[in-house]
């Protein structure tokens, strides 16, 4: 019973260039599958142009449209397969009779140590090249000396889980080597300790800065001011609950303003809040706009029938939608830093290519970073993942000027949120 393994994922290249390539899965359901899979497309950097996903509750369908971001990125379509089969769950008769399956063990973290002349952009350099390589950071110590050397520290783990072999970690220090050419000194790559926390709290957050960052108001320093329109666009989201329309199902009628990952944060919020969805269909950017059709269910079965809970359902959906990530510039003593947030899931995964967004930005910038860390940080509602970067002060953006801490947060927050 069930389909061949090579067929439960296909992807099918467009004729024209400019036309999206489309990816469909074939495949037993499990809780939170979209999400998992549209977790992948946009850690490959990848843009859905539409979807379609149907389940009924033991086997899944769903068809992605998607494109490369920037249209010039280079995307390894066999790993890309590889990665979305090896998140499908099995097609055995044992699975899809709803027989327990063994859990996957967390994927084993490695140290990369890096020691280097500095130069401007070199972190992200080293960022881009470990995302190529399908290296994800987990988490980062990022230290300049006086006599203008860096020490940097990323925690990882391997997509494609083929560290453990002398091969695979060889070259990947060969490539950084190739990367950093005559700055790099030494690289060294090795499982990291058992005692290691990978994912650590910041010692301190000042009180303002946690509001700023974790409040669910949208504050005038986190969103991009270029623009007036910006901000009043960024209010315009609308949901719509309707009962009437399907005897079994809760119909949410979602409209907004369309942004890179917005697909991912809908589906990561429904799978956190329990909410199965049946059917859904992404239809294509309108004038800067999305409309989201889906047709959901409790866990038990049932509609979202209580007036409370689709009050709850819809503005966690709206705060998801509106501000699902937090930027802001902050003084810190003598030094200046810009703070970057955003929710983790309650599986503990955090949001894919945050770094490499925001040390491209400062890249574009000309904006060196003398320091770098990521942690998470727990408030009442979630745990979030916190981005810290203390920066170097630049002729063109003298970081007291209050003009140039807003240029900051305005190009990372576009950057981030694909405007």
């Amino acid at each position: 019973m069930g389909i061949a393994w090579d067929d439960v994922v296909l992807i099918e290249h467009a004729e024209k260039t400019d036309d999206p390539t489309v990816i469909t899965v074939n495949c037993p359901d499990k809780a939170g599958l979209g999400c998992d899979l549209c977790r992948i497309v946009l850690e490959f950097g990848l843009y859905v142009t539409r979807g379609d996903f149907a389940t009924d509750g033991k086997w899944c369908y769903i068809v992605l449209w998607v494109v490369p971001r920037p249209s010039s990125l280079k995307v390894d379509w066999g790993s890309l397969k590889n990665r979305l089969m090896s998140t499908c769950p099995s097609c055995m008769i044992s699975f899809y009779l709803n027989q327990q399956s063994p859990a996957s063990a967390p994927p084993s973290v490695y140290l990369l140590k890096v020691f280097c002349l500095d130069r401007k952009g070199l972190l992200h350099d080293v960022t881009k090249m470990l995302c190529e390589l399908e290296l994800t950071i987990q988490r980062v110590k990022v230290t300049t000396t006086p006599d203008d050397k860096v020490l940097d520290l990323f925690f990882i783990t391997d997509g494609m889980d083929l560290l453990h072999t002398k091969q695979r970690r060889d070259e990947t220090c060969e490539h950084l080597s190739d990367v950093l050419g005559e700055y790099c000194i030494s690289c060294e790559l090795q499982l990291s300790g058992a005692g290691c926390e990978v994912q650590q709290g910041f010692p301190s957050l000042p009180q303002e800065v946690a509001e700023e960052l974790f409040s669910c108001e949208l504050s005038k320093e986190a969103v991009p001011m270029s623009s007036a329109s910006d901000t009043a666009k960024l209010k315009k989201a609308a949901i719509t609950v309707d009962n009437l329309l399907s005897p079994a199902h809760t119909l949410l009628q979602i409209q907004c303003v369309d942004q890179k990952g917005l697909i991912y944060d809908i589906l990561r919020t429904a799978k956190d809040c329990d909410i199965q969805i049946a059917f859904g269909r992404i239809q294509s950017t309108a004038k800067g706009y999305r409309t989201i059709d889906l047709f959901i269910q409790r866990t038990d079965g049932k509609k979202i029938i209580d007036d409370e809970n689709q009050k709850s359902l819809c503005s966690r959906l709206k705060e998801e939608m509106l501000h699902p990530l937090r930027v802001t510039v902050a003084s810190r003593g003598p030094d200046t830093e810009l703070l970057v947030a955003n929710p983790v899931e309650l599986s503990g995964k955090g949001r894919p290519r945050v770094f490499y967004d925001v040390t491209f930005a400062l890249k574009q910038l000309g904006i060196c970073i003398f320091s770098a860390e990521i942690a998470r940080h727990s408030t009442a509602e979630r745990q979030w993942e916190v981005y810290r970067f203390r920066l170097d002060e630049s002729p063109e953006y003298p970081l007291a000027s209050k003009q140039a801490r807003t240029e900051i947060v305005d190009r990372v927050k576009k950057t981030l949120m694909g405007w």
